[in-house]
């Protein structure tokens, strides 16, 4: 099957029409206003939409892609522009979508631990709503204090405390979503247990904007825990670091948080917040964040003790324990902004590689080694308790890996040695546009054909997000 949306230049009439459904203001086609939504976070790739529509009501919605599912329009459906496989870049023009303006949450249910919210809402904005009636949502990407919770949806974001609660799926009991044609359907109910025909709710978490736009999502909560302990422990060798990962699980230890960073990415960060809470000697390879949290304070305590104990057998430094909410939030903001610190540093590629824990050892000597054979430097952090790797390469020559051959061959290789490690190359971020060409290198194509007899299914005309994950043609 051949895509039949297409770049286009939208008509008069089209803007027009936009203007009639959300008002004139919310229809932008000035150039400023092209350029800020013609990106995201993904390297420095730019491409420019012919017009902006902001809707603020799931009519709107409907109204906005039935016009141009009539019409042929593209849509590009974005929320906070965070993301890092170019989900939300729209390469074939035409309209992009911005949920920006649903930004309610919209019920809190305490009796059933359930919130519903729309799409725009800041994700620490709804943590914070929900802790203050001590419930919990335990997803927590890097970028929560600006990211939306509709993306987190869209790419089945995950986070530091993924390791212990898992990631956004698993809080998901329904949502409200507007199919391409612009029809409106719940895809499951309120409940915790549901066995009646396919999931359309856990179709849609992941799908990356490509099958319908998310307008209202329920999702489970949990009480909050009332205790949390975190440790910082150095490693001077960076393969002994990830090899205490695994460790640590099978003495029968389940952290809330375990996070891998490589000292050259901490130095980087810590230079760039300006904060001394972590020492970089240069005898450091790698640090690991440890965290528990439960609701017995003494049980915590002694946990962190036998984890601290197990870790000496790994070659451990001495282990630094956050005393107070200050230090553990001087920690954590380190991991959690050292993407952008590195990023500015030149460190232009990110990769999301996940592989069995266990296999953490080999995936990072693995890429040490492909950064010798093609040139380039990479630094790595991240979720080391699930295997989640973040990859990030500096090229003196490339800045993008997106159409450059040269990269897309080192990247395969790269895809390649995970999936011999039994591993996937996204654990969060997704595919997008950027991972593309690397879904034969871990999938069949009969499970490539499925994909897009799905697509086809929801999307025949192919508008919506067009080009993202696989094409069709």
């Amino acid at each position: 099957m051949k895509p039949i949306a297409t770049p286009q230049i939208l008509s008069l009439k089209d803007i027009e029409a936009f203007k009639t459904i959300v008002g004139e203001e919310y229809v932008l086609i000035d150039e400023e206003a092209l350029h800020n939504y013609g990106h995201d976070e993904t390297e420095h790739l730019l491409f420019l939409p012919n017009a902006v529509v902001k809707p603020y009501t799931t009519q709107e919605v409907s109204a906005i892609l039935n016009y141009c599912n009539e019409h042929k329009i593209p849509v590009t459906p974005r929320g906070a522009g965070t993301g890092l496989s170019g989900g939300a870049l729209p390469q074939l023009g035409g309209v992009l979508l911005s949920t920006e303006r649903f930004n309610k949450i919209l019920e809190i249910d305490e009796r059933n631990l359930q919130v519903t919210t729309e799409p725009g809402v800041i994700t620490e904005v709804l943590q914070n709503t929900v802790k203050e009636k001590g419930l919990f949502y335990p997803p927590d990407p890097s970028s929560r204090g600006s990211c939306f919770i509709g993306g987190n949806i869209s790419e089945n974001s995950g986070g530091p405390k993924a390791v212990k609660y898992g990631v956004v799926k698993d809080y998901v009991l329904n949502l409200e979503v507007v199919l391409p044609n612009g029809e409106i359907i719940w895809t499951g109910c309120n409940v915790l247990k549901n066995s009646t025909g396919y999931n359309l709710t856990q179709l849609i978490v992941g799908s990356e904007g490509t099958l319908g736009i998310v307008t209202k999502i329920v999702l489970k909560l949990i009480p909050l825990p009332k205790y949390d302990l975190l440790m910082l422990v150095p490693f001077t060798d960076l393969e002994k670091a990830s090899e205490a990962v695994s460790a640590i699980f099978r003495a029968g230890f389940t952290p809330s948080g375990l996070e891998l960073m490589e000292i050259d990415a901490l130095k980087i960060v810590s230079k760039m917040v300006d904060s001394h809470a972590v020492p970089v000697n240069d005898d450091i390879a790698a640090h690991l964040i440890i965290e528990v949290d439960g609701n017995n304070a003494d049980v915590l305590m002694n946990e962190m003790e036998a984890i601290s104990e197990l870790l000496i057998q790994y070659n451990a430094g001495e282990v630094f324990f956050a005393d107070d909410a200050q230090q553990k939030a001087e920690l954590w903001k380190l991991r959690r902004r050292v993407a952008e610190a590195v990023k500015s540093s030149g460190y232009t590629i990110e990769e999301d590689a996940v592989v069995p824990r266990a296999e953490l050892p080999k995936l990072i000597k693995g890429v040490k080694e492909l950064g010798k054979q093609f040139g380039f430097h990479a630094v790595c952090y991240g979720h080391a308790g699930d295997g989640n790797l973040h990859i990030r390469i500096n090229h003196p020559t490339i800045k993008n890996s997106y159409g450059n051959t040269e990269m897309v061959e080192a990247l395969k290789a790269l895809f390649t040695l995970v999936n011999s490690l039994g591993g996937t190359i996204s654990g969060e971020h997704g595919i997008g546009l950027i991972q593309k060409p690397y879904m034969h290198v871990v999938f069949k194509e009969a499970n490539l054909k499925l994909m897009r007899s799905i697509k086809q299914s929801f999307d025949p005309n192919n508008i919506l997000n067009a080009g993202k994950i696989f094409d069709l043609n």
